[in-house]
């Protein structure tokens, strides 16, 4: 009889043993999606964004693995995920692959397992993983990557109630955040480049991930800088957006925010405008992308030949100069005078929502100085079956403070900061000449 016990109560400590460890494996694996708010919902988190002069993209650091390195990512407003170069270099105490069929991979909507050919096992290259394509938002380039989870951290904001990029407060940290273990793909972006950072309506992108991890609604903020020397930023969390250091709240005009099946952000354009006078069309908009991987806003041809046309008849007494590519139309900037928001030259709008809605560019966003006696219209010939109408590019979205309401679906935008005295890299603003 007390032996029947010893074996019952034996059998009994195995089976409790086996049950902590398959529960503190699934614990390890089902981590990332537990709410961890380490800070409190009235705070935000802030991603310094600079421009790179070369390819007018746009670059964040973050900082990611254990111990802590900062790495340079293209910022895509339409990636489904982060996505990081894992090379032979990548080292990370922290760094796990999940199995495949695993509730990582089933959250990342990955449904096929990842096998690697090297020998050597190392971030990036392990058995029984789980596969998603990555692709270059830039070349289209794709391949195959493996779904890892590491840890990033993102600065606070240290000024609760003014957004500053240039002076953010302290690191909070995410322990195991997904992104995708990828080999290189960035052809034509900058060359020190080691990742995208996806800011799509997706799973596992940046929005969704910092938001149920630290407890907020998904929403963020896209102010991108034109300066080089100053950075603008993505900036994570609830409202307001209050900008440092003149506390300028910018109004922002709202409108319906569509996604595409990958996660992309659309609205729906239903004119556009130059000096309040309608652009006569051809075809129907429907829908214009935002993005941030096209350095300049595309047309559709028939949309470009319209577009262009009304605008050089409103700017008629600006002589045409010699076209410099990748623009068609281009001006004698000698007979165009400057104002607070750019070249002085008629305003466009793109009438958005509801037709009392329009988003406004000023000659900041539709003009680029290619040469000190030229300025050229900033939009592109998409030619005549693009996939979108419209794509708006980066060079529109720059010094416009743009908010992504995921939570109620839709899209706000402050149209150019210059004209209230203030600009995306805020405290930089005071430094230009001729302001106070």
């Amino acid at each position: 009889m007390a032996a029947y016990s010893s074996s019952s109560l034996l059998l009994l400590l195995i089976f409790f043993a086996f049950s902590f460890v398959v529960f503190a494996s699934e614990l390890h694996e089902s981590e990332p999606f537990r709410v961890r708010p380490s800070i409190r919902p009235s705070q935000k988190l802030v991603l310094p964004v600079r421009k790179d002069g070369a390819t007018n993209l746009h670059v964040a650091t973050v900082l990611k693995r254990t111990p802590q390195v900062p790495l340079k990512l293209l910022v895509d407003l339409n990636g489904r995920f982060l996505s990081v170069e894992c090379d032979e270099e990548y080292q990370s105490s922290t760094y796990f692959a999940p199995r495949c069929h695993s509730t990582q991979c089933s959250r990342a909507h990955s449904h096929t397992c990842y096998s690697c050919s090297s020998s050597s096992v190392r971030p990036g290259c392990h058995n029984n993983t789980c596969a998603l394509t990555t692709v270059n938002p830039v070349s289209q380039e794709t391949d195959i990557g493996e779904l890892a989870q590491d840890a990033l951290s993102i600065r606070t904001i240290r000024d609760k109630s003014a957004i500053d990029p240039s002076a953010p407060g302290p690191t909070v940290t995410v322990p195991q955040f997904l992104f995708v273990c990828a080999r290189r793909l960035l052809n034509l972006v900058p060359k020190y480049v080691q990742g995208v950072a996806g800011l799509g309506h997706t799973s596992i992108a940046l929005p969704t991930q910092l938001a149920s991890h630290f407890g907020f609604r998904p929403n963020f903020v896209l102010c991108l800088a034109n300066s080089l020397r100053s950075p603008g930023f993505v900036v994570f969390g609830e409202d307001p957006y209050t900008l440092a250091p003149n506390y300028v709240s910018p109004r922002l005009h709202y409108a319906p925010l569509s996604v595409g099946r990958q996660g992309e952000y659309y609205i729906q354009v239903r004119s556009i405008r130059v000096n309040n006078k309608n652009v006569p069309l051809k075809t129907n908009i429907n829908r214009a992308k935002i993005s941030t991987t096209t350095p300049f806003t595309v047309l559709e041809h028939s949309i470009f030949e319209a577009f262009t046309q009304s605008f050089s008849q409103q700017l008629s007494q600006a002589g045409r100069a010699q076209p410099v590519g990748p623009f068609r139309v281009c001006f004698d900037s000698r007979r165009i005078p400057n104002t607070i928001a750019g070249p002085g030259v008629p305003r466009v709008d793109f009438v958005v929502g509801d037709q009392s809605v329009a988003w406004t560019l000023f000659g900041a966003n539709t003009m680029a100085v290619v040469h000190p006696l030229v300025y050229c219209l900033a939009f592109i010939d998409g030619g005549t079956n693009p996939a979108d109408p419209i794509v708006i590019g980066a060079h529109q979205l720059e010094e416009n403070l743009v908010h992504f309401d995921l939570h109620q679906s839709r899209v706000g935008f402050s149209s150019s900061l210059l004209n209230q005295r203030t600009n995306c890299s805020a405290t930089s603003y005071r430094n230009r000449p001729g302001n106070p």
